[in-house]
């Protein structure tokens, strides 16, 4: 049963924000709490680039149909990715861990996946991957900075805001995730925005709102 998981575990390890492998197996666990054995062996046909069902099916050897009913309930779950271009079928493709799959998790957390994940979380945020190209970031909002500092335009709060025409308010899963814990502040819950096409993930799985 292992052998599937771990076969997850590092094709998941192989995507931008890695999935690092530990001693206790950690990782191991929280994937057998996400994804069922079929889940998993589904996860592990797919790659970075949108494919409909119809081509994922040919690869596998299943139905059409059937395929496209795993498909469209790993991504509801949080599994998966799901692209919906206006005036075809939905496209579906493996998504990293973190920021990823485990952010999709913020309504569906239970105290055993708090617990594993607040062992596994330093571990994974002490990989190379995440130490050369970090996907977290504090960014200066509205302050004044010295002159000597340029602040690139993608490094302006307010213009990444402005660019977008749908903004998306969703709960935070560190906040939620220590209120799990019995260690959470008396901050707002809802305080992660999501732009553009992601928006739209988020909406059909109900994750959050969209703001003005």
């Amino acid at each position: 049963m292992d052998d599937i998981y771990k076969q997850l575990a590092k094709h998941l390890d192989d995507l931008p924000g890695g999935f690092p492998s530990t001693e206790s197996g950690v990782e191991l666990r929280i994937l057998r709490r996400l994804f069922t054995l079929e889940e998993a062996a589904l996860a592990l046909s797919l790659t970075l680039l949108p494919e409909e069902p119809a081509h994922v099916a040919r690869r596998i050897h299943l139905p059409e149909e059937e395929t496209a009913r795993r498909l469209e309930e790993m991504a509801k779950k949080g599994l998966i990715y799901r692209i919906q271009p206006k005036d075809s079928a939905p496209r579906y493709l493996a998504w990293q861990f973190a920021i990823g799959i485990w952010e999709f998790h913020v309504n569906s957390l239970d105290r055993g996946l708090v617990e594993d994940m607040a062992e596994y979380i330093p571990l994974l945020l002490n990989i190379e991957t995440w130490k050369k190209a970090p996907q977290l970031r504090t960014i200066p909002v509205s302050q004044s900075i010295p002159v000597e500092h340029k602040v690139m335009s993608y490094e302006s709060a307010e213009s990444l805001v402005r660019s977008h025409r749908r903004i998306l308010v969703a709960p935070c899963i560190c906040r939620r995730e220590k209120r799990l814990a019995g260690e959470g502040c008396d901050r707002p819950e809802e305080s992660c925005l999501v732009f553009g096409q992601g928006t739209d993930y988020y909406l059909r799985n109900g994750l959050g709102r969209l703001i003005d």
